[in-house]
């Protein structure tokens, strides 16, 4: 019976439904459409509707105008490639096991040149043999810093000599975010 229950392929787990009620253009109040207002005109663009975060936000819109200033500044703001900003994003997703965040961004990594094999790989969990050295570095910072709470010295002078001073704390911006 334990042989038959391990050749079982485990389904992925199936998200529940929201618990928050989706909030819609005619229902928002004056802050809820400054919000909408603000991420629209920001670098993420018009969409159809708000989705993920950025509907979640709505429920709290100060809260939301803060965050969406600080996700925007990270994501395309820092001295950070987009390369090297989405492998940060997608290490921090696997980490976290946050579906939302891979789906929105594994397909932004590969359009900002991040090797379809790394992004497997990161996926799956695993080193990948394809990273540039940058990459590697990013991965290993940020696997060692969300495993211990912090990062030795070995791990920070390798991210130092890439990113300086500035890349570092952007960086640790970026998987905080």
């Amino acid at each position: 019976m334990a042989k038959k229950r391990a050749a079982k392929k485990a389904s992925p787990a199936k998200r529940p439904p929201y618990r928050l009620k989706e909030i819609g253009d005619e229902q928002m109040s004056a802050l809820q459409r400054s919000l909408r207002d603000a991420i629209y005109s920001g670098p993420r663009g018009i969409r159809k509707k708000l989705t993920g975060p950025f509907q979640i936000w709505l429920n709290a819109p100060e809260l939301g105008m803060l965050a969406q200033a600080v996700g925007a500044h990270v994501r395309y703001k820092t001295s950070l490639s987009p390369r090297q900003s989405e492998t940060a994003i997608l290490a921090t997703a696997h980490l976290w096991k946050a579906h939302y965040e891979w789906v929105a961004h594994a397909p932004q990594a590969e359009k900002a040149g991040v090797k379809p094999e790394t992004i497997k790989a990161i996926q799956a969990g695993r080193t990948p043999k394809s990273a540039q050295k940058d990459e590697l570095a990013i991965l290993d910072f940020v696997k060692e810093l969300y495993k211990t709470g912090r990062v030795g010295d070995k791990t920070y002078k390798r991210l130092n000599a890439l990113f300086g001073d500035a890349g570092m704390v952007e960086l640790v911006g970026i998987y905080c975010y």
